[in-house]
Parts: structure tokens; sequence; C-alpha cells
């Protein structure tokens, strides 16, 4: 997969250093992964039952580590009771080698020096 067609993704999208993410949860799951595209979205699958928005809170806690940011900077920003998020993940600084062929790195601006 090239990087023009990473950044064509419908369910990937950079606004600025944010990384926009559009996921469909499997809950219950054996095992917590990312499984790939699903439609318009990524597939994920997680352990946790969705249950009082334990699979909410889990999939962000489980996107923190995997993009290695801080879990504060991992917003629902839709979809908080059915399969369909959108989330907003402020500032990742790389995007780890397992999500390499579906996200391509954020376009990194050059700043200048006074």
């Amino acid at each position: 997969m090239t990087a023009e067609t990473k950044a064509s993704a419908a369910w990937c999208r950079w606004e600025g250093v944010d990384l926009l993410l559009a996921i469909h949860v499997q809950p219950r799951a054996r095992h917590d992964e990312i499984v790939g595209p699903h439609g318009d979205a990524l597939k994920i699958r997680l352990t946790a039952a969705p249950i009082e928005g334990q699979a909410n809170e889990h999939l962000m806690r489980f996107l923190a580590n995997t993009l290695r940011v801080p879990r504060a900077q991992v917003t629902l920003v839709s979809g908080a009771t059915g399969r369909a998020k959108r989330l907003r993940i402020t500032g990742p600084l790389t995007i780890p080698e397992a999500l390499q062929k579906w996200i391509a790195e954020p376009v990194k601006t050059k700043t200048k020096r006074p």
C-alpha cells in the first residue's frame, strides 16, 4: 500500500498533528488487536465487554498504548453507545510499525529558528 493510498483511507485522517480515526469495535474478543480496514472503519477487537463504557475506556487505553501517547490525548468524539466510533488522537509523534501498513506518518513541518 502506498503513502497515497494510506492518506486517502476514509477511516483515517490527519487534522494538523491530530489523527482522526473511524473505528469498528468488536467487544468480548479473545485478544485485543487491530484487525485492519473494515469498510469505512478500522476494525479493532477488544476483550472488554460493552457494559457501562468499559469497552470505550479499554479502546482508548489500547490506542494510547499502541500509538505511544498519554491516555489523556485520546478522545472519543462520537459513538459512545455503538460499535462505530470516531476518535481523536492528539499529537502522535510516530506510527508504530504494526499500523504503518494502514496509516501514513504525519507530515512534519519544519519550524524556523530565530
